[in-house]
C-alpha cells in the first residue's frame, strides 16, 4: 500500500522559512514527476511545485520556493523562503500512479496524496 507522509509544517512569521519533506512507502517514485499542492481555507487545492526531468512552479511561489528530491531517502522536499501570509495553507505531497518525468501540474494527474501538513504564516 502506497503512503505519502508530509512533515515540516508549522507556524512562522512572514519573511521566514520552512522546509517540508515528503516520505513515500510502498513504492518507489524516483522515475516519476512528483508535486506539492496546497489548500487554503475556503479555497480550491492549487498546484505549488513539481519535480520531474525539470522543475515547475506556480507563479505565486516562483523565486521563493525550491522543490528538490533525494531518491535515496525522502522522495521530495519543498524549501519555502520569504514566506507570506498568503502562503498559509495545508500542503500536500502528490505522486502519480503511472507516468514519467514530464510536466504534471494538474491535480487530476496525481493518484496518491499525503494527509497534508499545515503551514501558518503570521503577518
Amino acid at each position: 500500500q502506497v503512503q505519502l507522509v508530509e512533515s515540516g509544517g508549522g507556524l512562522v512569521q512572514a519573511g521566514g522559512s520552512l522546509r517540508l519533506s515528503c516520505k513515500a512507502s510502498g513504492r518507489t517514485f524516483s522515475s516519476y514527476t512528483m508535486a506539492w499542492f496546497r489548500q487554503a481555507p475556503g479555497q480550491e487545492r492549487e498546484f505549488v511545485a513539481a519535480i520531474g526531468g525539470t522543475t515547475y512552479y506556480a507563479d505565486s511561489v516562483k523565486g521563493r520556493f525550491t522543490i528538490s528530491r533525494d531518491n535515496a531517502k525522502n522522495p521530495i522536499y519543498l524549501q519555502m523562503n520569504s514566506l507570506k501570509f498568503d502562503d498559509t495553507a495545508v500542503y500536500y505531497c502528490a505522486a502519480p500512479k503511472r507516468g514519467d518525468l514530464g510536466s504534471r501540474v494538474r491535480e487530476w494527474e496525481y493518484t496518491y496524496w499525503g494527509q497534508g501538513t499545515q503551514v501558518t504564516v503570521s503577518p
